[in-house]
């Protein structure tokens, strides 16, 4: 642990928290209490999970909940309501010398108000709670990869699907049925989870819908219609996220369809050609903002919302499938060596359609590490 004077402490599920995943290596679905004393993590769990926290979690010491529990409904009798975590974390603070914690931006507002009141110092730290977390070793590197080859297998799914589709009239038919985006986000997931992973909110958005990069869209899937396919499962395993985007269309291109696609992903290797320990994100954004902007497509906001590339180039990803870094315009950041971060620009027209390529590389010195790995085909005629 890289902390400051402060012992940190979390009150949090996993599920929930990237932060307690990465502090205990462990899974726990309800909130629990965690802290760290002199570089030691310690963690305060019921009987329900105490066995297994002992045999496989990450902590150095593991505490049973309910004799601190009746030790805090002891010493605090007129606790209102009855003595709980609050009470426990202060008598754990009591019985290890600490006056009070570090805690992070998104700690539960009531128990950070009930410390405050039990006499704690309670510091809220501001961004980052573990900024450690941004620096991937290669275990986690691994571990995105594998989430990776998770999203990989929806693609392919995704793109068997639609192949096997049959056009008729302005839809698409897979086996006698209408093809629409659920039954695409469907088999998307279902691939997914057999992979090892669950897929939530995934993307299969066409059309015009596709225009709003994070609509995950809904009813009938058309021909000739570009139709971006994001996938971002979290391994059941270890909590790490891949994430992967590749647009397709079932028929035949435009002109201005294949102009489009092409400039996105000349755009994504121009960016991918700027990543590396210390560029600025904000270079790597505007690598795809020239191209674009050579290539003739303009950016700008409408009554009806915004067109052209109007959001970042990346962001990181591991534990959580947004975290630190960003690289956009608006971010002013030098990438680190052993960050991971996704690489995906876009464009979104309506009547035209929009398209987005993704993909997900490890930041070293030089060339960037390839986490990620999906063929580039679109055109499923």
């Amino acid at each position: 642990m890289n902390r400051p004077a402060l012992s940190p402490l979390l009150y949090a599920a996993t599920e929930r928290s990237a932060d307690m995943l990465y502090f205990g290596r462990f899974d726990v679905p309800d909130p629990f209490i965690a802290f760290g004393v002199r570089g030691r993590k310690i963690a305060v769990l019921s009987a329900l999970e105490f066995g297994r926290a002992k045999k496989s979690s990450g902590f150095d010491r593991v505490l049973p909940l309910e004799p601190w529990l009746k030790k805090a409904q002891a010493a605090f009798p007129q606790a209102r309501p009855r003595a709980g975590a609050a009470e426990v974390i202060a008598l754990l603070a009591r019985a290890h010398g600490l006056r009070g914690f570090a805690v992070p931006e998104d700690f539960p507002a009531g128990l950070l108000d009930r410390l405050r009141r039990l006499g704690l110092k309670i510091t809220v730290t501001p961004g980052a709670f573990f900024p450690e977390r941004e620096i991937k070793s290669a275990a986690e590197a691994a571990a995105i990869r594998e989430g990776n080859r998770c999203s990989a297998l929806g693609l392919a799914a995704a793109r068997r699907m639609l192949r096997a589709s049959k056009i008729r009239g302005n839809r698409l038919w897979h086996r006698g049925e209408l093809l629409t985006s659920e039954r695409l986000k469907t088999t998307i997931e279902t691939a997914c989870l057999l992979g090892g992973a669950v897929s939530l909110n995934t993307i299969a958005a066409g059309g015009d819908q596709a225009c709003d990069p994070h609509e995950r869209g809904s009813g009938p899937l058309r021909p000739h219609e570009l139709i971006i396919v994001d996938i971002f499962p979290r391994v059941t395993a270890t909590g790490y996220h891949g994430d992967m985007t590749r647009t397709f269309l079932r028929g035949r291109a435009s002109e201005a369809q294949h102009a489009l696609v092409a400039a996105v992903r000349a755009a994504q290797l121009a960016a991918l050609a700027k990543v590396r320990a210390g560029a600025n994100g904000r270079d790597v954004h505007q690598a795809c903002v020239d191209l674009f902007t050579a290539r003739g497509y303009r950016t700008k906001r409408t009554a009806h919302g915004s067109v052209g590339f109007f959001h970042g180039t990346g962001h990181g990803l591991g534990l959580d499938i947004h975290e630190p870094p960003r690289m956009s315009g608006t971010v002013d950041y030098a990438l680190k060596k052993g960050s991971v971060v996704t690489v995906e620009p876009g464009l979104y027209y309506p009547g035209l359609g929009g398209c987005r390529i993704e993909d997900v590389v490890q930041v070293t010195a030089s060339r960037p590490r390839m986490l990620s790995s999906y063929p580039y085909e679109w055109e499923l005629g």
